[in-house]
């Protein structure tokens, strides 16, 4: 039996059994949460954080019924995310983790409206019609009620609840239902177990021929990288703190690493790539710096070289904003092991670039690179450690399930008072403009007016100007001279620029702190992840910022068009990555992500219990492994 704690909106439940059934399943009592298996009680409010889960879970308890239930930002106590039910699982000895099954939930919520399709694991696909009692032993009981094929019903009791989880298939098309009864569900969920025993056998041959190789051992902290940490000048988030520390245990280890580090927009992944950076120089080793914009990797030699200024860590870029003999000069040197950490756009990946003693690579958003890039870096990751940073990750429910497949931590809590930027979606109205730059002026702050057709940037620029002409204005787009846009960049960077007038050059990690307003115009026209990365280019420190979104007259936009405008207002908190990322895969599909192999089989059974059944397989993949390595 599958043990959990279960707790939805409306239920019968007295505050008193819910702290002891707390107590019960591992977690401690204390005055305020600030990590997972912990709970704090106040009036009438339970605050819990649950294993596995991103943030705590406020429950508000009044009358002995449940009004409330989300998740909120332990910082401001503000709410991120409401749900209509919540599973809690045991805390349980990491040193003896539970054994994992399909019938374990991923999802953590079932957040279910009525009239949403669900899958129950036993049954399959029906429609959910809401929550019925039944009166069991002389006792209330609630049950969830599911429609399948034909009309027949299924009343689901709360203690089964695990089994049931929201459907999602990342399909326009609504998922074909089942008929209550028949073995034509088990027979659909048989055939994509067996494809996912053999993407999961392929996914861990893959791992184990990397992990077979020998890496290079990095020696533990030297004086110099304590020294060079604590001159970080922000104070550091626990997530933070953590991930810093397991990058640095995987280089120390024989086994190169190959480590995901994700986090939302700003917050501080750059910093332990910095850190991972420097202590593979303190070994004598050389780093790659792999980056999709040139734009991007200008920023990073900035804040690397400011960073390490104070130690002979020799620094150099390669990109296009250097002359062909600068870039061959630097290349020379590189071969030469005269340059310690080198920055660059895919000219890194070419084959003229040889390195002396390569001991880590740095890949910022992997993700942007073409086909020949990430073949070329195949090669070039087998002689080196590599850390891979994203801030558009794919949905927490996917990491678990692929966890037994790639290392990987995710940044979660936002900087220290940080603030959630202030989102609207506006009209082309000159007035509005005109203010919204103002005010920014005001505050000796700066913006980014973002318009993204090179052709007619110049008409927008001079309707910029005639609008505020009291602004420093400057336009940069990835057409211009090199030099010529390093210049505006520079400029911009040091605070000689009010208005920058830019396409999506800006898109990928640059940050500028005192740039708090974004304007971007024909917003329809952008993918969701692209817009919520855009608007990370504000809001960068604890300043209020703003980002607006102008669009035509929403009687003109299309469907998808007004799905992404609305998923950006509703997802403006900190840390939204994670909602903005599954909402995008809802709205565009899985196809592109996971290949439409796999995008068939998650709209067979569901996007849940495809994770289910995955990390399922490469857990009994993993057993069977150390039982053969044992009997041998």
């Amino acid at each position: 039996m599958f043990h959990s704690l279960k707790y939805f909106i409306s239920q019968t439940l007295s505050l008193d059994t819910l702290a002891a059934d707390l107590v019960k399943f591992g977690y401690a009592r204390v005055n305020h949460v600030v990590q997972e298996g912990e709970f704090a009680v106040r009036g009438g409010i339970i605050d819990v954080f649950p294993v596995n889960f991103d943030s705590p879970v406020r429950i508000d308890v009044d009358d002995d019924c449940v009004r409330s239930i989300y998740s909120f930002n332990m910082t401001t106590g503000k709410n991120i995310w409401d749900h209509k039910a919540v599973i809690i699982l045991p805390r349980r000895d990491k040193a003896h983790p539970a054994p994992f099954t399909a019938d374990m939930p991923l999802g953590n919520f079932v957040d279910i409206e009525k009239g949403d399709y669900v899958v129950h694991n036993k049954h399959g696909i029906g429609r959910y019609l809401g929550v019925k009692d039944f009166e069991i032993d002389h006792e209330q009981v609630e049950h969830f009620v599911i429609e399948y094929l034909g009309g027949d019903k299924l009343y689901v009791p709360k203690h089964d609840l695990h089994l049931v989880q929201k459907y999602i298939g990342f399909s326009k098309r609504p998922p074909r239902l089942f008929k209550l009864g028949s073995r034509e569900w088990e027979k659909v969920r048989r055939m994509v177990e067996k494809r996912i025993q053999r993407m999961a056998a392929e996914l861990l041959h893959i791992q184990a021929l990397r992990a077979s190789l020998k890496g290079f051992t990095f020696s533990q902290d030297s004086d110099w990288q304590k020294e060079f940490e604590k001159k970080f000048p922000f104070k550091e988030t626990p997530d933070q703190v953590i991930a810093t520390g397991v990058v640095k245990r995987d280089m120390e280890a024989s086994q190169p690493m190959d480590r995901l580090l994700c986090g939302d927009v700003g917050y501080g992944k750059t910093e332990v790539a910095m850190r991972a950076a420097f202590k593979a120089v303190m070994d004598n080793k050389q780093v790659a710096v792999l980056v999709p914009t040139t734009v991007l990797a200008e920023q990073h030699y900035y804040n690397f070289s400011k960073r390490m200024k104070d130690y002979p860590v020799r620094i150099g870029m390669l990109s296009r904003f250097r002359s062909p003999g600068e870039n061959q000069r630097l290349i020379k040197s590189v071969a030469a092991g005269e340059v310690d950490i080198v920055i660059g756009t895919h000219r890194l990946l070419s084959r003229d670039v040889a390195f002396k003693d390569l001991g880590l690579i740095i890949i910022d958003e992997e993700q942007r690179f073409g086909v020949t890039a990430k073949e070329r870096l195949k090669h070039m990751k087998l002689l080196a450690d590599v850390l891979t940073l994203t801030a558009t990750p794919i949905p927490r429910t996917l990491y678990m399930a692929l966890a037994g497949c790639r290392d990987m931590s995710v940044i979660s809590t936002p900087p220290q008072n940080r603030i959630p930027v202030s989102t609207h979606i506006i009209d082309f109205d000159e007035d509005l403009i005109q203010e919204a730059i103002r005010r920014e002026m005001r505050r000796d702050g700066q913006v980014f007016f973002l318009h993204n057709h090179v052709e007619d940037i110049g008409p927008i620029s001079n309707i910029i100007h005639r609008l505020v002409p009291e602004a420093r204005l400057a336009v940069g787009h990835g057409q211009m001279p090199g030099r010529l846009l390093e210049e505006v960049m520079l400029k911009f960077l040091n605070g000689e620029i009010d208005v920058l007038v830019c396409t999506t050059i800006i898109e990928s990690g640059i940050d500028i702190p005192n740039a708090n307003t974004l304007l971007v115009n024909r917003a329809h026209r952008f993918g969701l992840a692209d817009l919520h990365q855009l608007r990370g280019r504000v809001g960068r420190m604890d300043i209020k910022a703003y980002a607006y979104f102008i669009v035509p007259e929403k009687t003109l936009l299309s469907g998808i068009a007004k799905k992404r405008l609305q998923a950006l207002q509703k997802f403006s908190e900190l840390g939204a990555g994670f909602h903005i990322a599954f909402e995008d895969m809802q709205i565009r599909g899985a196809g592109n992500l996971l290949g439409a192999q796999q995008h068939g089989y998650i709209s067979s059974v569901g996007f849940d219990l495809y994770c289910r059944l995955l990390k399922e397989s490469i857990e009994n993949i993993k057993k069977e492994m150390v039982t053969k390595h044992a009997d041998a």
